[in-house]
């Protein structure tokens, strides 16, 4: 984990995370200098590193600043924005009221450096509007948490989501900000960017096994996929739960929907790092997909009460992890099937001998 790679001032936050192979490397670029993005490369080099031309990527015009050595080593590249924060209510008949939206890209944020912790491999964004007139801000923020994997394996924090080494995590994290109005809920926009001949395809997947997750049995996954080869490029997998505390349990469990996936060409606001690595024109040669993330039961009683929301995500390259049944989940499907089955075998079988023996004793009448 890098940050601020070449770069000694901390006004501005850029962390690369990467993940070297034996012939390939995993490139993960974080930012929140405009919109809070990442950038996703993986190249067909042990070898490939990420150049930062910071003049250039800090001043209006940053395309070209960024870009990996050798450029022929990158097999893929893709990107996930977010946008936008909306806050919404219901009003009389069943209509819903939106306030003042907060986009992302108008936020002032705090130096990662103080948050890295090259063990855990985390680190966190903070951050608050530029200006905050109605004051919702004054004791509160918005957050993403970033967690890199060297293994695979499972989160002990609900959801408990399962990950891989190609993968890393995120949190979106809003704490202490005052509600505008009375069951407020809030949505998260995210947009994503993918390469020509890549498109992006959100997919739903149910299961009977909460035992990791209890009283969740959704997984939902954003998932590029190659329209040549149907092969899997990336993926952003979550479940369908937010919390409303920061040890979370079961009872701290907000409701989370996802709206319809949509075309978004013309929504996506100014990122200096998309922009930066996919060029000025990035909206008309690539693909731009945008999806709302809403969290918040009827009436927003969880969040109004605690006045905090976390909502992880799982982002990676290749086929998003799938959960399977647990052995306990498997023993207990056994024996709870298994034990009837086995009863009604043995209770044939007794009567069949039954009959033999009564039957046994009477000769055939002519």
């Amino acid at each position: 984990m890098q940050y601020n790679p070449g770069w000694n001032n901390s006004s501005v936050n850029l962390l690369h995370v990467r993940a070297a192979g034996r012939a390939d490397t995993l490139h993960y670029v974080w930012s929140s200098i405009g919109a809070p993005a990442v950038l996703l490369v993986a190249t067909a080099s042990g070898s490939s590193v990420l150049r930062v031309n910071w003049t250039r990527l800090l001043s209006p015009a940053p395309a070209g600043a960024l870009w990996i050595e050798p450029p022929s080593s990158v097999v893929y590249s893709a990107a996930v924005v977010f946008t936008k924060v909306f806050e919404y209510s219901e009003a009389e008949g069943l209509q819903e009221l939106f306030y003042p939206t907060y986009d992302l890209s108008g936020f002032s944020w705090d130096s990662v450096n103080g948050t890295l912790n090259h063990t855990a491999l985390t680190a966190e964004f903070s951050g608050v509007p530029a200006t905050d007139p109605g004051g919702s801000f004054s004791n509160g923020s918005v957050g993403f948490r970033v967690t890199a994997y060297e293994t695979s394996g499972r989160d002990r924090p609900l959801p408990s989501l399962l990950h891989t080494a190609n993968s890393s995590k995120v949190e979106f994290v809003l704490a202490g900000v005052a509600p505008r109005g009375n069951g407020s809920r809030f949505a998260l926009e995210v947009a994503t960017v993918e390469e020509p001949g890549v498109e992006q395809e959100l997919r739903s997947v149910r299961s009977i096994d909460d035992e990791y997750t209890p009283t969740i049995f959704e997984m939902l996954s954003l998932v590029a996929q190659s329209r040549n080869d149907s092969s899997t490029r990336s993926f952003l997998q979550w479940k369908a739960t937010a919390y409303g505390s920061r040890s979370p349990q079961r009872e701290d469990s907000i409701q989370c929907r996802s709206g319809g996936l949509q075309a978004g060409n013309w929504t996506l606001p100014a990122s200096s790092i998309v922009r930066a690595y996919f060029g000025e024109g990035f909206g008309s040669s690539y693909t731009v997909s945008a999806i709302n993330i809403s969290f918040g039961g009827e009436d927003g009683e969880v969040y109004r009460e605690k006045r905090y929301l976390s909502w992880s995500a799982l982002l990676g390259f290749g086929q998003p992890p799938r959960d399977t049944f647990s052995p306990l989940v498997i023993s207990i499907m056994a024996v709870a099937l298994g034990t009837p089955m086995a009863l009604l075998l043995v209770g044939g079988c007794v009567l069949l001998l039954a009959q033999r023996k009564r039957y046994s004793e009477y000769e055939p009448i002519n």
